[in-house]
């Protein structure tokens, strides 16, 4: 069994550690174990950041982007190993973990552009003889305090931009599956990175707690669940941090009467169940407006999801694997319950799913719930596994008010072909990222990313140029130039070799 241990300039000795299980969800079985640090580890970290991160930041913007284009170019190499040992411990079918990698990679890509996104602003003549400049300066050290359903992805959104601005940086990755942060931290040295710029630590809420309250970080950055999210802004917050805290979702696809059925079934069944719908941005609740559409809707939905092939991770023609562990298995299966409790309706049931010679493994089949109600509770909180919930509306207005009064705001798609109605849902839906005829509108790496209300605390996005003015502080000078020398003589001649 291997052991996942800290990737620090001078790694402490692991012995007296506690340590947490990391398992393979397609067998259910522990295949290593992961050091879980506590405050020591934490400030041999810090310690080895401090040291370093003077000689980073000195370091020109353009000698900073060259070591970015050759981490990308590493990345794409072990592309393979990455996303097999990303699905070893995630679940993910390898074709979605090469996909968390590759959206990982286009903020590297943002991020060789590094020194035109730190060019400041300038105005000659502000005054008499004044002219005003800014700078964008790094803050000296961050951390990012990443989940297990992006273990590639997320670290690449949060290190990526913090590192190529001069950051150094401390990820502390979810300990379901910590070892791909390592990896990248492997491959970033072997791409010219100095050591100690960029740590990782693994823990649980000690070590988050520890990196809270760490007079030395200035930055902390967290995407998980919202209640977590909202203690980790607080805390931050309280210890004089900038931070940005990503919390949960409840994305809804509002399905117009004109609407093309067929592609907004084949877009929910990637969007709903793809990555065993362990994803802030997936769409686990669809919207039908109007009686006709919901039961048109329903009828093309129940085949599309019988011929979902469920399958280990390596299996090439599976759509989906295993939830990370068993006890978000189980989490997920008493959401059903609550919701077949609550009196929606349970069209497709995907408990007790097993997966012969893998009986053990984390796996749980599609599920459909129809006549979902607003006041139900298992509509109101995330679920967070391969779970599509139908919401019906009766017009336009129902639809747009479910996502808007909705306690979650990440994410929201519309599927039509009237323009106008596109339009003025997108200028008035109450939510952070919208789709149109798009069932995951997760922006380009040159935008940002970010959600609104319960989904996300603080004032600056993740990535893009919100990731830029995140991990950088601005300093402005004002100058001028006095007329002539100390002795009266005239300032503009050139002074001469004797």
């Amino acid at each position: 069994m291997r052991q996942v241990t800290h990737k620090l300039a001078n790694p402490l000795a692991s012995d007296g550690a506690r340590f947490g299980d990391v398992f393979n969800p397609n067998t259910g079985q522990i295949q290593a174990r992961v050091a879980l640090g506590d405050q020591a580890v934490l400030e041999a970290a810090v310690a080895a950041a401090k040291k370093a991160q003077p000689g980073w930041a000195a370091t020109n913007p353009q000698r900073r982007a060259r070591v970015m284009f050759n981490f990308k170019a590493l990345v794409e190499a072990n592309m393979d190993e990455l996303a097999h040992l990303l699905s070893s411990e995630h679940g993910k079918v390898i074709a979605d973990s090469k996909g968390d990698i590759q959206r990982g990679l286009e903020v590297i890509e943002f991020c060789c552009g590094i020194p035109h996104a730190l060019k400041g602003e300038y105005t000659q003549g502000a005054g008499p003889g004044i002219d005003v400049y800014s700078m964008r300066q790094p803050l000296g050290i961050g951390a990012g305090i990443t989940p297990f359903n992006f273990p590639a992805m997320i670290p690449l959104w949060m290190s990526g931009v913090a590192l190529a601005v001069g950051n150094a940086f401390i990820i502390k990755p979810s300990e379901r599956d910590p070892s791909v942060p390592v990896r990248l931290a492997e491959l970033f040295l072997e791409a010219g990175l100095p050591e100690g710029v960029l740590q990782v630590v693994h823990g649980d809420k000690e070590m988050v707690d520890a990196i809270l309250d760490h007079p030395d970080i200035a930055a902390v950055s967290f995407v998980g669940s919202s209640d977590i999210a909202h203690y980790v802004y607080k805390r931050g917050v309280a210890a004089g941090k900038r931070v940005q805290a990503m919390g949960g979702a409840k994305n809804h696809g509002i399905v117009m009467p004109d609407a093309d059925l067929d592609q907004v079934v084949n877009d929910l069944s990637g969007a709903a169940f793809g990555s065993a719908g362990e994803r802030c941005m997936a769409l686990p609740v669809v919207v039908p407006v109007g009686e006709k559409t919901a039961i048109a809707l329903r009828e093309k939905m129940v085949p599309a999801m019988e011929a979902l092939r469920v399958g280990v991770s390596t299996d090439a023609e599976a759509h989906y694997g295993p939830v990370v562990n068993a006890a978000h298995k189980q989490r997920v299966e008493n959401w059903i319950q609550t919701g077949v409790d609550e009196g929606a309706e349970l069209v497709v049931d995907g408990r007790g799913f097993t997966l012969q010679g893998h009986e053990q493994g984390f796996f749980i089949g599609p599920s459909l719930f129809d006549h979902v109600k607003p006041t139900m509770q298992s509509y109101q909180e995330e679920i967070f596994g391969p779970v599509l919930q139908i919401v019906r509306a009766n017009d336009f207005e129902e639809a747009l008010a479910l996502p808007s009064q909705h306690q979650y705001g990440n994410g929201v798609a519309i599927f039509t072909r009237n323009g106008h109605a596109a339009r003025e849902f997108a200028h008035r839906v109450n939510v952070g990222m919208v789709g149109i005829n798009v069932p995951i509108p997760v922006p380009v790496a040159y935008h940002s990313f970010g959600g609104w209300k319960r989904s996300a605390f603080g004032d600056i996005n993740q990535h893009g140029m919100e990731g830029v003015r995140f991990w950088t502080k601005t300093k402005t000078i004002t100058q001028r130039w006095p007329d002539g020398s100390p002795d009266g003589s005239n300032a503009f001649v050139i002074p001469t070799m004797g």
